[in-house]
């Protein structure tokens, strides 16, 4: 059973959804991340890059942990884990990564949520969560996110949270130790497109 985490140590920094709370990883967090990561396994490696065999280690977690809170305070990305407010339960990840200023003022977003906790609207939360603060006191202006073609759930959590379909890029990322193409989507503060899906329909994928 994955211990509760609230009440630990407060965040320097947070977001809240309906159920969520979103902060950055702490070291206290390694024993349930790396049991979730365990459990979840078999339920994410088709969706993500290769994974080093010191993955799962305290040492990685330490580097992820010190990684996390510079990227916050260089303002260069915000790398949060999702947890459930009623338990403290850790249920997966979610990064505002490679955030741009000047002409862009963009960012590129990625997630995971653990196989006991997919379905049930967390990642929705999420998403609609850091949506909201790219758009708010971040300031920007156009959010980016790539999944795979066959990913329907990725694909349904981005579009129930405004994201639209924007095209397809080959040899996109290295999935499973494959070059593999991908769908791209992007949300805009002032979004004045179509519906979405309108520019994808009919589309090919190699």
């Amino acid at each position: 059973m994955i211990p509760a985490l609230l009440g630990r140590r407060r965040p320097a920094f947070a977001l809240r959804s309906e159920r969520l709370l979103l902060r950055p990883p702490q070291i206290e967090d390694f024993e349930p991340w790396a049991l979730l990561r365990r459990e979840s396994e078999a339920f994410l490696a088709p969706w993500e890059p290769a994974r080093t065999p010191d993955h799962l280690s305290l040492k990685a977690f330490r580097e992820r942990v010190r990684w996390a809170a510079r990227c916050i305070a260089d303002g260069r990305a915000t790398p949060l884990f999702l947890l459930r407010q009623s338990d403290g339960a850790l249920l997966g990840a979610a990064t505002l990564d490679n955030i741009r200023r000047g002409p862009a003022m963009c960012a590129s977003l990625g997630y995971w949520i653990g196989a006991p906790h997919a379905r049930q609207g967390y990642m929705t939360e999420a998403v609609g969560a850091l949506r909201d603060h790219a758009f708010g006191p971040l300031g920007l202006s156009r959010i980016e996110a790539a999944c795979l073609p066959e990913n329907a759930a990725s694909r349904a959590v981005l579009e129930r949270c405004g994201f639209k379909y924007e095209g397809v890029a080959q040899s996109y990322l290295q999935i499973a130790g494959r070059w593999r193409t991908h769908v791209l989507y992007a949300a805009l503060r002032a979004d004045r497109r179509g519906r979405v899906g309108e520019a994808g329909e009919g589309a090919a994928f190699g």
